[in-house]
């Protein structure tokens, strides 16, 4: 298939590798984090890995958006979910996040909610149409690949007048969670990892360009390459940045320049801005309190706003004492470092959002790494990041 099978090309895989091989300096070690969920599995299915020097490090980010949802909005969607009613909507990996009582939409679902699986906010919205008796709520989740699709729901709810549809909106933004894992002083109380470059999302990227990447590339002279999700991709991506780094360059590149333009999707860019603003304040799971990182429906458009129709508490809870998937997010642990990993937690037992969706780093290498690892004897300390 065209921009599929030539960037899985074995031949040319050998070639980038031999070439990180030739480039890599042996007397330092490169920490480099993909942040997008999708790089995280792409890394884990191709056993990408497996091709690098030892002393290159690769770091799994926050950017696995069922991942970062922490488990006090879980539990709003659960009490939404129990109005009597009230129709809630959401994407299928939503349904199995568990809270740390083992609590879930889906075990809510089985006592007797309506909590519906969707594959487009379209769903919601004819789901809506056809049950005009009964409250719609969509659960939106996502980075802000996913933001424009909720956006135009909004305004179609409100084209259609339709009255009983409204949002509860977890909408995150890329940039200042990387930038917030870069300089917060919680993050580094909480365990953070010394970062020598950024593997940039694609999908992200293909929204809002390139540019929104400068300022922490030169304000903490961290290099990103932003990359495909093809195993070539992330490969020459990896090159890229071992090379930025060795040369002492902190600058934007694009590797996947077939998807991706500097400014991005102006369009999707104008309808966000059109129907969302930001929060002061939003939590993420392992980063806590992340300052201007998400976005609320604006007051034009309150009426769409499930946080404005409903009492939604605001609820912190921790995450369960035995998951590390906190740390995980934070690139501080790998999966093989919960005690849990495989054993009390799978992906038909999760007990925390890293093992959900394919996109999390536990279920990636539950899925792809674990055999791996103990077939080739891979050492333990292979990716292992002290906290600085």
């Amino acid at each position: 298939m065209k921009y599929i099978d030539e960037f899985r090309d074995g031949a040319l895989a050998k070639t980038i590798a031999a070439k990180i091989l030739q480039e890599t300096n042996p007397r330092r070690h490169y920490h480099l984090m993909e942040f997008c969920g999708g790089h995280t599995h792409a890394i884990s299915r191709f056993g990408i890995v497996d091709l690098l020097p030892s002393n290159i490090h690769m770091i799994h980010g926050p950017g696995c958006p069922v991942c970062v949802l922490p488990a006090g909005r879980i539990e709003n969607a659960i009490q939404l979910a129990q109005i009597p009613g009230l129709i809630l909507c959401t994407y299928g990996d939503m349904l199995r996040v568990p809270t740390p009582n083992g609590a879930s939409l889906l075990k809510a679902k089985a006592q007797g909610a309506d909590i519906r699986m969707i594959y487009s906010v379209a769903d919601a919205i004819t789901i809506a149409q056809d049950n005009p008796q009964h409250q719609v709520v969509f659960l939106a989740i996502g980075f802000e690949t996913t933001t424009p699709p909720t956006a135009i729901a909004i305004k179609q709810a409100d084209a259609l007048g339709l009255k009983n549809f409204s949002v509860f909106c977890n909408h995150v933004l890329t940039p200042s969670a990387i930038s917030h894992i870069l300089q917060s002083p919680e993050v580094r109380e909480l365990g953070a990892v010394s970062l020598d470059g950024f593997i940039g999302p694609a999908h992200v990227s293909v929204v809002i360009g390139s540019q929104p990447y400068h300022y922490f590339a030169e304000e903490f002279q961290k290099p990103v390459v932003i990359a495909g999700f093809e195993p070539l991709d992330v490969m020459q991506a990896i090159l890229m940045l071992i090379r930025q780094v060795n040369t002492g360059r902190a600058e934007v590149e694009n590797e996947f320049t077939r998807a991706v333009s500097p400014a991005g999707n102006i369009k999707a860019q104008v309808l966000v801005s059109e129907v969302f603003e930001l929060r002061r304040t939003f939590e993420w799971r392992g980063l806590g309190l992340v300052p201007y990182s998400a976005l609320k429906i604006k007051s034009r458009y309150a009426g769409f706003d499930a946080e404005q129709r409903f009492p939604i508490p605001a609820l912190s809870i921790p995450d369960n004492k035995a998951c590390e998937c906190g740390a995980i997010l934070r690139g501080v642990k790998h999966p093989r470092d919960c005690k849990i990993f495989g054993t009390v937690c799978t992906p038909d037992n999760p007990v925390g959002s890293c093992m959900v969706s394919s996109e999390g780093a536990c279920a990636a290498h539950y899925s792809y790494g674990r055999f791996r690892e103990k077939d080739c004897g891979v050492s333990q300390e292979k990716n292992h990041v002290q906290p600085q």
